[in-house]
């Protein structure tokens, strides 16, 4: 089941986000940031902040009554900001991430947006092919990547992002 995430699923949220993305933990899955980044992926805080925008929303995934997915969605109307998209390591290509892109997209279209960007670090080239086969394309823009906030992790290397669109 997916539902919108409340203030009181903040803790749960961290814990599933930072050990899917971060650490020894994340290594069980293959979406791991652990060799580009160190520290942690977000805390109390940030996810605090994410859950109660009025101009965003996390979606969570249940699988009884266990947070085991999520994807954080934020106005940048006409488009739809999508990222954070996260499934626990241990049961990751099993569908569920799919499953909340696919809710992802719903709620888009729903709600009136032209298409969904994302950014992804550059050398996370199996993401990127996920992403590709799941109809979103590179759009030729690059960012740079927040390297002097501990908050957003630590690079162990020169990183930058690419963005991806799909068009609804």
């Amino acid at each position: 089941m997916i539902t919108k995430a409340t203030k009181e699923d903040v803790p749960q949220l961290v814990k599933l986000v930072n050990s899917a993305y971060r650490g020894e933990s994340s290594r069980k899955g293959w979406a791991t940031e652990a060799d580009l980044l160190g520290g942690i992926r977000t805390d109390d805080e940030a996810m605090t902040e994410m859950v109660t925008r009025p101009d965003a929303l996390v979606l969570k995934y249940l699988s009884e009554d266990e947070i085991t997915g999520c994807v954080y969605l934020k106005n940048q109307h006409p488009k739809l900001y999508l990222g954070m998209l996260t499934v626990e390591p241990g049961i990751q290509a099993q569908g569920i991430g799919k499953k909340i892109l696919q809710a992802s997209e719903e709620y888009a279209k729903e709600n009136g947006y032209s298409s969904i960007i994302m950014t992804v670090i550059s050398l996370r080239h199996a993401l990127i092919d996920w992403y590709i086969r799941r109809g979103y394309l590179l759009t030729g823009e690059k960012k740079p990547f927040p390297s002097g906030n501990p908050r957003f992790g630590i690079p162990k290397q020169e990183l930058e992002f690419v963005v991806m669109e799909k068009v609804l």
